[in-house]
């Protein structure tokens, strides 16, 4: 499959613009910060399931429209010891360990 190589700075980028777009659905004062230690899972996580999962979806689309069609909560993400949502950098290099997969 030929798709569009993805770089470290874009990958993240992919899921900062999420995270951004559920600031603009949440009120003022359940926004969350918008940076590289944002942390998605867990016991510090930001955000709630649901929002996770908002962010999820904003990430697979923007990746379905790059070319690349990926599910990122398939059964390897899901059965990692540490998951691959932690905080944002954690899903970034799971979105960068994918797109190298369709390379």
């Amino acid at each position: 499959m030929n798709v569009p190589a993805i770089g470290a700075e874009a990958a993240e980028q992919l899921v900062l613009t999420a995270l951004v777009a559920l600031n603009d659905e949440l009120p003022e004062e359940d926004r969350v910060a918008v940076s590289a230690d944002t942390v998605l899972f867990g016991v510090d996580a930001e955000i709630d399931s649901l929002s996770l999962v908002s962010v999820i979806v904003d990430v697979e689309t923007a990746l379905n429209d790059a070319g690349m069609d990926v599910s990122l909560t398939d059964d390897r993400a899901m059965s990692r010891a540490v998951s691959p949502f932690t905080d944002v950098r954690a899903l970034t290099a799971y979105i960068l360990e994918l797109a190298d997969e369709y390379q």
